[in-house]
């Protein structure tokens, strides 16, 4: 629903009976946030100027003293929400500043228009396409709580393995094994329909999708691809797919979660995020180097893996992130990259039409807690920075990682083994995401600061269940 003018958009939606206008923007974590206004009460100056917030209530924006800030609605984003009762067109805004009317540094939509800028101005790029592949799980019941005297969390599923024993009166058997997930056909696969449910409304919505399926993990993993597009738009659409996805499995009865490790002992869930870069219609990755690569799309990956530490504060922002990246559940650990091996950081897939359009690069490393607009903005900054400084990638790895010698695995980078570690990176290193002024040291401090707080809450201060089986009898 690309409408070319906010007055043709309100014309529109007056003419559809449309009741509502649902305002959305997304906080540094990357929640999505809302409120909703009668369709009488917006007019082209929503568009223009702005509607007032406040700031302050938004994690790791505004202080209260300061709060005041304007959501302005961007009119090519507008959808009809499915699953408001009343007639909802929800339509995302960027956040701008009352007093100098900029855009708000810490906003991470801004930031990611402002890597796009960056990008264009330097003459680089005019496009960059992006195309994620965020997994997920559903669950049939999760229940988690954390006090003074209590800490656990209860997780089912449906399809679980360790269900097959369970008295469900009657137990029909079809449980998918640990780690025998993928691509099952049903009754083995449980999910088909409600996944087909969520493509349906996607592509209502204008979202392209490619396809979909169980994923490895037993318990509830599934998979649904997204047809490549601009950056930007591609992050507003996963957005709106992480929304799709759960309250389509809402519906349904049903919990979905973007959590990267829930579950112990099983395959976590990523977002691999296939990339290219294009100028004047020609996709500039393809060329007669590695894998039909080009020499910028090998400097590009150059980039990612020599700043790959820094970035995945944005890639891979949680705790749970580094549970997931472990050897022997699949997980992408090693900053290499190869055409075909799936255990390295960056994949070059060769299984796609011979043609240059396709040719691009896949990083492997990130995962769906990342904030879209923050994850890309960096991935692209970093790649820029391979492109500028020419930076070598070094040799191919195209031998099973996991059964590398001794004096292999001497010679292979590994990402950070834990959120400190990568926010200690990014402390250290972050002038390739400041260029342009697309980062600001502003937005870097309050988002390490953030980021140490949660660790310092999670690691440092509460008792792990795990802990009472290690120690309690000491």
């Amino acid at each position: 629903m690309d409408k070319q003018t906010p007055k043709e958009l309100l014309d529109w939606a007056k003419k559809e009976a449309v009741e509502f206008i649902d305002v959305r923007f997304t906080d540094i974590l990357g929640m999505m946030h809302h409120f909703s206004m009668p369709l009488h009460a917006i007019d082209e100056e929503a568009f223009s100027i702005g509607i007032g917030i406040d700031g302050s209530s938004i994690r790791g924006w505004k202080a209260i003293n300061e709060s005041d800030m304007f959501v302005r609605l961007d009119n090519h984003t507008a959808y009809i929400d499915p699953f408001f009762q009343h007639k909802t067109l929800a339509i995302i805004g960027d956040i701008y500043e009352p007093k100098s009317d900029e855009a708000y540094n810490r906003d991470p939509r801004n930031i990611l228009k402002k890597a796009i800028k960056y990008m264009k101005d330097k003459g680089v790029a005019d496009t960059a396409w992006f195309g994620p592949e965020a997994e997920f799980f559903i669950f049939s019941d999760v229940r988690f709580d954390q006090t003074m005297n209590n800490g656990y969390y209860f997780i089912d599923s449906i399809d679980a393995a360790w269900n097959m024993g369970t008295d469900e009166g009657p137990n029909l058997g079809y449980k998918n094994r640990i780690k025998g997930g993928y691509f099952p056909l049903p009754p083995n696969d449980m999910f088909q329909d409600l996944r087909g449910e969520m493509l349906h409304l996607m592509e209502k919505m204008g979202i392209e999708t490619e396809k979909h399926h169980h994923e490895v993990a037993s318990a509830g993993q599934q998979e649904i691809n997204l047809v490549v597009d601009e950056v930007l738009k591609m992050a507003d659409k996963l957005m709106l797919y992480k929304y799709v996805v759960k309250n389509t499995a809402k519906q349904a009865g049903f919990s979905a979660t973007f959590m990267p490790k829930p579950l112990f002992n099983d395959n976590g869930s990523g977002m691999h995020t296939h990339q290219s870069l294009w100028k004047n219609g020609q996709n500039l990755f393809a060329g007669d180097k590695y894998a039909g690569l080009s020499d910028m799309a090998m400097n590009y990956m150059g980039g990612i893996l020599k700043n790959g530490p820094s970035i995945l504060a944005f890639t891979n922002p949680t705790t749970n992130s580094y549970k997931r990246l472990v050897p022997g559940f699949e997980a992408p650990v090693n900053l290499v990259y190869s055409a075909r091996n799936r255990s390295a950081s960056i994949r070059i897939p060769i299984a796609v039409s011979p043609s240059p359009k396709s040719k691009r690069i896949e990083f492997r490393t990130p995962d769906p807690a990342a904030n879209p607009y923050l994850a890309f903005a960096a991935m692209i900054m970093a790649g820029l920075d391979g492109v500028d400084n020419k930076i070598d990638p070094g040799k191919p790895a195209d031998f099973d990682l996991y059964e590398a010698s001794p004096e292999e695995k001497a010679n292979i980078a590994s990402v950070p083994a834990n959120l400190t570690k990568v926010m200690d990176a990014l402390e250290a290193k972050h002038e390739f995401l400041t260029k342009g002024g697309v980062f600001d040291e502003d937005f870097i401090s309050s988002y390490i600061a953030y980021k140490r707080n949660e660790i310092e809450e999670i690691v440092n201060k509460r008792p792990h269940p795990y802990e009472f089986v290690l120690y309690y009898d000491v």
